[in-house]
């Protein structure tokens, strides 16, 4: 009885070494072999996603826009050769710094450079500027990192006297908070990978798009095609990320924007026409009609002065031939 038990275990023994020995025969012939035929689950192999990004529902039924006349509209400087003054102006000199609120993910508008450490950009450059007017210098600065959703309440709560973020003049926004004149123009584009087939809106049924939370991109975005999946990230470079990780098919904001995220990533593209333009403002809690003043002349230097020219050079040409500086309109 033991002999034949042993006997069988033998023989097991041995055909099992036979078909090791075909397959370490094989295997030393052929190609190393491919990936497993059953792929492992999907929260082990997909790439973990930036915190706070999160797919946006269909949109509501249209309500009706609010109505601001001309929400382009701002406050007249102070006459020129004059001191502005005003309480929330007397404070900030007091403090004797100009408190702002910015983003460092916006490679070309607010980055921080890799080799200085600095703030930079073509936003910051207008942040100086204003502290340069109120304060006597363009450092007297404090910044003050804001996600975008962020922007409107740090205003409201006094913890910033100004926002210089890509902040678009919305008739919905004036009801929160109050603007400068236009300091720039944007166009609203898509960027995507070189190799993908995306070239305009019309491609973006079903696909997946990356836009700003809080932002009139992500709104325009939903409008226009409201069968594309839209994933909002609290910074652009969050959008970036997914699309790197191939999370998201596309990405769609501001040309400024777009331009400084393909810098970043050589195989990406800003492709289509403009899906409509945004004019951005510099933030004012409501009720500083002083500041929003202060600020106004300041843009109102720039433009005559070719500092704001100065800034296009060299931040913004990649995104083509320089434009005149935005004409301010004021409703006084």
């Amino acid at each position: 009885m033991t002999g034949r038990a042993g006997g069988r275990r033998l023989g097991r023994v041995a055909a099992g070494a036979a078909v090791l020995a075909a397959v370490v025969t094989v295997g030393g012939c052929a190609e190393p072999p491919g990936p497993s035929i059953t792929p492992p689950s999907a929260a082990y192999y997909m790439p973990p996603q930036p915190e706070g990004v999160t797919v946006v529902p269909p949109m509501s039924p249209a309500t009706p826009p609010v109505d601001c006349r001309d929400p382009l509209a701002s406050l007249r400087p102070f006459p020129a050769g004059e001191t502005p003054h005003g309480p929330t102006l007397d404070a900030i000199r007091e403090r004797g710094r100009l408190v702002v609120g910015i983003d460092t993910g916006s490679n070309l508008t607010s980055f921080r450079s890799p080799v200085t450490g600095t703030l930079e950009g073509f936003d910051v450059d207008i942040a100086r500027e204003i502290a340069r007017d109120l304060l006597g210098s363009p450092d007297a600065v404090d910044f003050r990192i804001l996600p975008y959703t962020d922007r409107e309440q740090a205003l409201t709560d006094g913890v910033v006297d100004i926002v210089a973020k890509t902040l678009s003049i919305t008739c919905e926004r004036r009801e929160r908070i109050d603007f400068s004149s236009v300091y720039y123009v944007a166009h609203q584009r898509i960027l995507t990978e070189e190799d993908n087939s995306i070239d305009s809106v019309a491609d973006l049924p079903g696909k997946r798009v990356c836009a700003g939370a809080g932002t009139t991109s992500l709104d325009r975005i939903r409008t226009l095609q409201p069968d594309a999946v839209v994933v909002s990230a609290p910074m652009w470079s969050d959008c970036l990320v997914l699309l790197q990780q191939r999370q998201v098919e596309a990405i769609s904001t501001d040309d400024t924007l777009l331009a400084g995220l393909a810098m970043q990533d050589p195989h990406t593209h800003v492709v289509g026409e403009s899906l409509g333009t945004e004019q951005y403002g510099i933030g004012v809690a409501r009720d500083r009609d002083d500041l929003v003043r202060a600020v106004n002349g300041t843009l109102e230097r720039i433009r005559r002065d070719g500092t704001w020219e100065r800034s296009y050079e060299r931040w913004l040409t990649a995104l083509g031939p320089m434009p005149a500086p935005p004409a301010a309109t004021y409703r006084d």
